[in-house]
């Protein structure tokens, strides 16, 4: 009750008349105190013994779901001209692979169609003359043009059987999905390699989480997790690490990882905000409960029980935490019992008890 008494023999405190407790030198100078059973329930201090046991760590991170970029399909013509009619002619509409986005005026296409047909004709008249070889290399020389020009195999078929070049050509969408971005309106005059479309698969879509910096190293591609969307409440989404980013965000300090999820009915919305879980296993780790540490400046400190009343400060290295325990990767070994609840009072009696040697100097204290 009065730490400020001292005697160098047995007897009671002149103030309250308690038993004085004996103290050796070796064991105030290691901050050791001395807190019977009975005074030690009155005071709620309880002792945990540290284990060897699985340790499963809990990471969540914020994150962002975004088009699948392996699925992005662009629409653009190698050739110019002016838009004669828009199929589709709003973003967010779907379309199938084969549906017609534009038709197109092409004076060169035009053109092209027309040396099509001529070099057929020659081909004809060279066959009946028993000379095929040349007609044959200029048909297939100008279908080549126009297939490269985006003129399908059907509206080839189409020419030679009416013998007649299209004013306008129709083309079609390279991909399913729903439309992005749209740059063209009816009308427009186009030229060769603008983009007109980009259209998107959104059957599978990424969420991109971004992970702080310490708890990069833990994650690894095919790592599972489960993601979870206010969007959709109670409904989780498992899924597996595709990627992780080879760089961080200088400023926010993380790393971007990727996880690919499936997205048959479209539920899920390129730009909503997710919620990512990650739950890796670190094996057998020695760990305590996190109430045992206490925090002294740059120094973690644990009590430990050494039987007979006695509990001394022990310096520790503390590693990742999983819920309510930390790992200890120095300072303790298994069996070791440790204060789990009422450190705090036990590290202000023993800071005032001991002579200094421990806790005095340097910031082991602040």
């Amino acid at each position: 009750m009065h730490p400020q008494i001292h005697l160098d023999h047995p007897g009671t405190c002149p103030i309250c008349a308690m038993p004085l407790v004996p103290v050796l030198r070796d064991e105030q100078a290691a901050g050791v105190i001395r807190v019977d059973e009975h005074r030690r329930a009155q005071l709620g201090i309880r002792t945990t013994a540290a284990i060897d046991a699985p340790l499963e760590l809990t990471i969540r991170a914020e994150g962002r779901l975004v088009v699948d970029e392996t699925r992005l399909h662009d629409v653009t013509l190698k050739i110019g001209g002016y838009v004669s009619h828009l199929a589709v002619n709003a973003t967010g509409q779907r379309v199938a692979r084969g549906d017609v986005l534009l038709t197109l005026e092409s004076p060169e296409l035009y053109a092209a169609q027309q040396d099509y047909l001529i070099a057929r004709k020659a081909r004809d008249a060279a066959h009946a003359a028993g000379e095929s070889a040349h007609g044959d290399a200029l048909v297939r020389a100008s279908e080549a043009r126009l297939a490269r020009w985006g003129v399908s195999d059907d509206q080839l078929r189409a020419l030679a059987e009416t013998n007649q070049p299209l004013e306008r050509v129709a083309f079609r969408s390279p991909a399913t999905g729903v439309v992005l971005e749209k740059a063209v309106v009816a009308g427009d005059a186009i030229t060769a390699g603008q983009r007109l479309f980009r259209i998107a698969d959104l059957d599978e879509i990424w969420v991109e989480a971004d992970v702080h910096e310490a708890d990069l190293a833990r994650i690894a591609k095919g790592d599972a997790v489960t993601v979870t969307l206010t969007y959709l409440p109670g409904r989780t989404f498992p899924g597996k690490v595709a990627f992780v980013y080879p760089y961080l965000d200088p400023t926010s300090r993380t790393g971007r990882v990727r996880i690919a999820l499936g997205n048959q009915h479209h539920e899920l919305k390129p730009d909503m905000f997710a919620t990512v879980t990650f739950v890796v296993q670190l094996g057998h780790r020695l760990q305590i409960p996190s109430s045992a540490v206490v925090y002294t400046g740059p120094r973690r400190l644990v009590f430990v029980d050494l039987g007979d009343g006695r509990l001394r400060p022990q310096e520790v290295t503390i590693g990742a935490r999983s819920g309510d325990f930390v790992e200890i990767l120095s300072g303790l070994s298994a069996g070791d019992a440790v204060v789990s609840a009422g450190n705090f009072l036990v590290a202000a009696e023993s800071r005032i008890r001991s002579t200094g040697t421990f806790w005095g100097g340097g910031s082991a204290g602040q």
